[in-house]
């Protein structure tokens, strides 16, 4: 794991060390890549890497951070 963040599909801000919903992240810092997979390996999100919060709002992203624990999609799309 590493740390920094991504935004994941609801527009929130993750982090890649603690991702929740049971995901894992496979990140590559070089290419700012983050893979979100199932723990079988199933990909279900790809984002860009931020190494940090600043990185984020330099690149004029303005999302909230959530925790791990915060439910991946919404109750309306089926989760």
């Amino acid at each position: 794991m590493s740390d920094g963040f991504f935004v994941d599909w609801d527009g929130n801000l993750r982090s890649a060390a603690d991702p929740g919903g049971g995901y894992l992240c496979d990140i590559d810092t070089v290419a700012r890549y983050v893979a979100v997979t199932t723990k079988n390996g199933t990909l279900v999100h790809e984002a860009t890497f931020f190494k940090t919060r600043a990185d984020v709002e330099k690149a004029g992203i303005k999302a909230q951070l959530v925790p791990g624990s915060h439910p991946w999609g919404k109750k309306e799309d089926g989760f």
